[in-house]
């Protein structure tokens, strides 16, 4: 299927003169997970990650991923003609360096310039340009040969309360103004769909498992025009919107404003997040500003009310994931649980929860050999029986009208090895010295990712994913520009300075290929410690209230203080969780939470 699929692109490109066709992963909001109408990428090699860019020529076709998906990757591509290409290893090349050497002078290279951000499309057209090969960006060759495509989502939008938002969108709408003053600028093009959530406090479906709504906003000092389809407003709700200045406008309009702005006008764009044909739509005229979204940072940091509903919608998510666990070690090896039937059992727990609203992403619970893929998802075909033995990993969340939950546990599930035991504590001994830093004022994920790592490089070891990420308040559970990570990515320059309020994943992992895959996840957020001569001291605080197992923990590998640290937080989840269950349930909590 896949081949006769690149067959008919490649009948296309020969149509269009396109001697390569590139395809990425985005949708026209540069998007982590997409809409189905947006899987162009998946629908032409078969990978179904969320992260990767297909590139098509007529002689060979190329897959770029990262190392989340090395595995997933090489079994999902295996007889499609697709190569992978292991983004990051020693002797791969960079797409760019592909094209450079795969294209000649006077050849074209095509794209859907809506599915590409500025800045990647700004470093193509400068690179190919030195070898004179020509860009063609306002085509879209795989949607010209998928016949099926499901249609453009179009989901009900709805207002997020004050008790839950904790700012009203007038007050954001007076702050992001402020910014655009300060770079003078006259018009703000927004196209992230998060931060276009955030900024005017609505939510919608138009992306499975985060809450946002298709559309592009423009801010002048004086008005705000809302790029987005019509009919999936209520009346009540454009009333609301349209007090605060907000005006709709056609979805696909935006292109056409875009080109009527008036020359020596200053348009604000974050070059990162806006997808290359809006930017191309600009007039030469008129002066575009590059800089960072004015919402990011103030998206990223949550307000006091956002952290005290963030806290409660923890406490609620612990308790389901708590029960859930329960029933795993209850009911392994007596009844018959696959991966598939697990996430529906811990999905039923959750639905159980109030003011539950559904999973925060897909859920990625894999047994023994599957959970060395960091990001495998079970599916009919790949589905297996949890037996007995090693771990099974379970890396979930939710969304609540209180905000969003990102949570792994690796769960015992009966006889495990020595060495799964002994990596299961040194990765445990991670996520504890991370939760328990602290640092003054200034430090970013890159200063402070080393205390997670620690315990496996000291052995020669590793883990070949970022240690943290930022998390939405009920929006994408992969939130920046807070991280931990100590690599730095083009895309991503400067680690951002963590701040009061900033809520952040602790999550190191390990892996070993066909045997079993280990990963401790909590969320925390960032506060203010003591003051001193010195200066600002901040910490972490952990709202995530679910027990370790310590089925898996040799005491002997944790020094005094990390068993104290993890001692402490489970004295917490049984004080917090304990309250919401009865019985055995509660029994077995006090059990797991014993001190060792």
């Amino acid at each position: 299927m896949i081949q006769e699929r690149l067959a008919a692109l490649r009948s296309r490109m020969k149509e269009e003169h396109v001697d390569a066709y590139l395809v990425p992963t985005d949708d026209f909001h540069c998007s982590e997970y997409v809409g189905d109408y947006f899987k162009c990428r998946k629908y032409i090699t078969g990978f179904t990650g969320s992260a990767g860019t297909a590139v098509i020529t007529m002689d060979e076709a190329g897959l770029w991923t990262d190392g989340r998906y090395f595995i997933q990757a090489a079994n999902q591509l295996e007889g499609t003609t697709v190569t992978l290409y292991k983004m990051g290893e020693e002797g791969v090349p960079t797409i760019e360096e592909y094209l450079l050497n795969t294209l000649k002078p006077g050849q074209c290279l095509g794209f859907d310039g809506r599915t590409m951000t500025a800045a990647g499309g700004e470093e193509l057209e400068k690179k190919l340009a030195e070898k004179q090969v020509s860009l063609s960006f306002q085509m879209d060759l795989v949607g010209d040969i998928w016949q099926d495509r499901p249609p453009l989502s179009c989901s009900p939008v709805w207002e997020l309360d004050l008790k839950y938002a904790g700012k009203p969108r007038s007050e954001k709408l007076t702050q992001i103004r402020k910014a655009m003053a300060e770079q003078k600028a006259d018009y703000f093009l927004l196209t992230s769909l998060e931060d276009i959530a955030w900024l005017l406090n609505i939510r919608g479906g138009d992306i499975a498992c985060t809450p946002v709504v298709l559309s592009y906003l423009v801010m002048t000092q004086s008005k705000v025009l809302l790029f987005a389809q019509q009919e999936a407003f209520s009346e009540e709700l454009k009333k609301e919107l349209s007090r605060e200045g907000v005006t709709l406008q056609p979805y696909n309009d935006i292109y056409s404003f875009a080109a009527s702005i008036p020359a020596g006008k200053r348009v604000l764009l974050d070059p990162a997040c806006a997808n290359y044909a809006l930017k191309k739509s600009i007039p030469e005229q008129a002066a575009v500003v590059s800089a960072p979204n004015p919402t990011r940072l103030p998206k990223a940091v949550k307000n006091p009310v956002e952290v005290a509903n963030m806290k409660k919608a923890h406490i609620r998510d612990g308790v389901a994931v708590t029960r859930w666990i329960y029933w795993l070690k209850q009911n392994v090896g007596k009844t018959e649980i696959t991966e598939i039937s697990a996430a529906a059992k811990l999905e039923e727990f959750r639905c159980a929860q109030e003011d539950y609203l559904g999973p925060s992403f897909d859920p990625i619970v894999s047994w023994g050999h599957h959970a060395a893929l960091p990001h495998y998802s079970a599916t009919p075909e790949t589905d297996i029986p949890v037996q007995p033995r090693s771990f099974l990993l379970a890396d979930t969340g939710g969304h609540y009208r209180q905000g969003s939950t990102d949570i792994t546990r690796t769960i015992v599930m009966g006889e495990t090895s020595q060495k799964e035991k002994e990596y299961f504590t040194r990765v445990l001994r991670a996520n504890l010295n991370l939760a328990a830093a602290k640092f003054l004022y200034g430090c970013s994920g890159k200063n402070l990712d080393y205390i997670a790592r620690e315990p496996l490089w000291e052995i020669g070891e590793d883990y070949n994913h970022g240690t943290g990420h930022g998390i939405g308040y009920l929006l994408s559970v992969h939130e920046g520009p807070n991280e931990f990570r100590w690599k730095s990515r083009p895309s991503r320059p400067d680690a951002a300075v963590f701040e009061e309020g900033m809520i952040t994943t602790d999550e190191p992992g390990y892996y070993v290929e066909g045997e079993f895959g280990i990963r401790h996840e909590n969320v925390m957020v960032c506060r203010k410690a003591e003051k001193t001569a010195c200066g600002q001291f901040m910490e972490f605080e952990t709202i995530t209230m679910v027990p370790f197992d310590l089925e898996a923990v040799i005491p002997e590998m944790l020094s005094p203080r990390e068993r104290e640290l993890l001692n402490r937080y489970h004295q917490t989840v049984y004080e917090k969780i304990s309250p919401f269950l009865e019985g055995e349930e509660k029994e077995w909590l006090k059990e797991a939470t014993r001190k060792i």
